[in-house]
């Protein structure tokens, strides 16, 4: 403390950065340069909540003047107005529709008529800290209204009504709300930025959040907030969560249950027929999601909830919202396991469940951009155990190399084909060699391939799945 000045002999202020001390997972001390998003004062200290720049916002805090390093302070600059780029690079692969995969041992190549264009389709991880965006940027522009779907905005919700969307032709299309809870890249609002609740118990759950999400503003303030499990209400305090559980006769999400395998099931809920309980599962799922806005017209989309069964009930594990009319092939709009339940293999059972749906309808899948930083980690695994399980199981057709295309990879498994050319291409398996795509599976993918999946014990039964699919367009305003 002696070398470093006290934060009360200079006045540290709202955009202020500096070096934080915050212990990392190893424990160890280390000095971050963060940037100050807010200071209030308690009786005897003031405190500063810091956001550590290059690293997730779920990490912001409230820190103590001591851990701040007054030396090295640099004061917020005065930014000139210039126009802000709202438009993302990517590329879209431009590749026929016959490219043909075939395997020999540890190899499978890939042939083709004329030469194929594979543009760089990987994920590009340096646009953000917490999304990404696949396909042609385009600009943002704000969101037409459209009749029959008004949308209002909570307040302090801190989003806009703009979105970038791909487009395969490089046009602005229109953008889209989506799950109720839209892409927002702006975060221009300093409320928007900082956590607003201190903690949430759910069930036999004490949650932590992570990010911000619209609760009702007189509700922030507390030091819990209570959730009933089944419904999702919120309540300011114990005794009107024991008073509400009285009156709540759910043990269950509402809607249909479609889907039971020993103790998950999977519920669909319509966010018109059931609109409070998926407006509640929208402000809960903002507490983990920050790369989205919640908006409360869930009326386009269906909710697809999975839970643990036991004697008190079904307990929520995690959800995923979907549109029900996409015109881009959308099959999630947006994805989440809740935290005591990650590290246990419940995303990736979520994600097989929503492809499960797409083979059910008869079409291809992709989940909508941006992905949260887990949700891009959980959807790379599952493509890449979900297509090496294909190619490993390949044999040889009368002595001949097996073939498969990339329209027969994405009919199986009902990936977007673009999906499965990108995840060849972030394992590193395709090579040009004398005229041909060739992807090489070595023996450390074959093992790793092996390994992965003597772990993965939870998956999707689709003998268990009661699913009709209903055709949306046929039915007006859902």
């Amino acid at each position: 403390r002696s070398s470093r000045t006290s934060a009360t002999q200079v006045d540290v202020v709202e955009g202020c950065r500096l070096p934080v001390l915050r212990k990392n997972q190893e424990n160890e001390d280390e000095w971050p340069l963060a940037e100050i998003l807010s200071v209030k004062e308690i009786p005897g200290r003031k405190l500063y909540y810091v956001h550590y720049i290059d690293f997730n916002k779920r990490l912001d805090e409230w820190v103590t003047p001591d851990r701040l390093d007054m030396k090295k302070l640099q004061f917020p600059k005065k930014e000139a107005k210039t126009p802000t780029k709202n438009g993302l690079p990517g590329s879209r692969p431009s590749s026929p529709e016959s490219e043909v995969v075939r395997v020999v041992g540890a190899a499978a190549y890939l042939s083709h008529h004329g030469k194929p264009t594979f543009d760089n389709f990987a994920f590009n991880q340096s646009l953000v800290s917490h999304y990404y965006s696949v396909g042609n940027g385009t600009a943002r522009r704000p969101m037409p209204n459209q009749p029959g779907r008004k949308r209002k905005q909570p307040p302090n919700c801190g989003g806009t009504d703009e979105d970038s969307q791909d487009s395969s032709d490089g046009i602005p299309s229109t953008p889209r709300m989506t799950g109720s809870l839209v892409s927002d890249r702006s975060h221009d609002d300093i409320v928007t930025r900082m956590k607003n609740i201190d903690c949430i118990e759910l069930g036999r759950h004490r949650l932590k959040p992570w990010y911000f999400s619209p609760y009702p503003q007189e509700l922030t303030t507390l030091p819990i907030l209570y959730l009933c499990e089944f419904c999702l209400k919120y309540l300011k305090s114990l005794k009107c969560l024991q008073r509400h559980l009285t009156k709540c006769n759910l043990r269950h999400p509402p809607g249909n249950e479609i889907y039971r395998k020993g103790t998950i099931s999977f519920f669909e809920i319509d966010g018109r027929k059931n609109k409070t309980y998926s407006q509640n599962l929208c402000l809960l799922a903002k507490c983990f999601l920050d790369h989205k806005t919640l908006y409360y017209d869930t009326d386009p989309f269906l909710f697809y909830v999975m839970t643990e069964y036991d004697a008190k009930g079904f307990h929520i594990v995690g959800y995923f919202s979907k549109e029900k009319e996409s015109t881009e092939d959308y099959n999630v709009a947006c994805i989440l396991t809740l935290p005591p339940y990650q590290r246990r293999g419940y995303g990736k059972l979520l994600i097989e469940f929503s492809y499960e749906l797409s083979k059910v309808e008869g079409k291809t899948g992709t989940p909508e951009k941006p992905l949260s930083d887990l949700g891009l980690l959980s959807y790379r695994s599952y493509w890449s155990q979900t297509i090496l399980e294909i190619l490993m199981d390949l044999k040889p057709d009368n002595g001949e190399r097996p073939q498969i295309t990339i329209n027969d990879i994405s009919e199986i498994t009902s990936v977007k084909k673009e999906d499965v050319i990108s995840t060849l291409q972030y394992l590193n398996l395709i090579n040009y060699y004398k005229g041909q795509y060739i992807l090489t599976l070595s023996e450390d993918i074959v093992e790793g391939h092996e390994r992965a999946m003597q772990k993965r014990h939870l998956r999707i039964d689709s003998k268990c799945l009661h699913f009709t699919p209903k055709d949306w367009s046929k039915r007006g305003k859902w």
